[in-house]
């Protein structure tokens, strides 16, 4: 029986540029930063209070998942924001739009009450685009 999910991917156009957006600008923590042979690297963050669920921030590269042409294809789909979704929550929607958009984070859906509860859509610096809602 499957008890939990301890890692997620969210593909990346670029790892350091995802590190600087995910670390500085979102505040997760860093899990894991570790070279994995010649010009790969492992890279996982945390939100500070789940550190159980590591988000693997992976380089769309040729070599092993993806051929020449399928790691444009998927460049191109992340990049047009087509690619990736997730929900993240925070205690005040408000106060985190605010401090988010301070840091420069592209919201594309300001703070909304809809029926299933109160809401923001935002966009990493790749073009993955995420819910931001509040807890309760």
């Amino acid at each position: 029986m499957i008890t939990k999910m301890n890692h997620v991917s969210v593909f990346v156009l670029d790892q350091e540029s995802a590190f600087d957006f995910y670390v500085n600008k979102l505040g997760f923590k860093v899990h894991t930063d570790a070279p994995m042979g010649p010009g790969m690297r492992w890279l996982t963050v945390c939100p500070p209070d789940q550190p159980e669920l590591e988000i693997s921030l992976m380089s769309i590269d040729e070599g092993m998942m993806f051929s020449k042409e399928s790691a444009q294809q998927m460049r191109d789909l992340v990049s047009k924001g087509t690619f990736g979704f997730g929900v993240f929550e925070c205690d005040n929607l408000l106060v985190t739009y605010e401090e988010l958009k301070a840091k420069g984070v592209e919201f594309t859906k300001a703070p909304t009450q809809e029926f299933y509860g109160f809401e923001a859509l935002f966009k990493d610096d790749s073009g993955n685009w995420f819910s931001l809602g509040q807890k309760g």
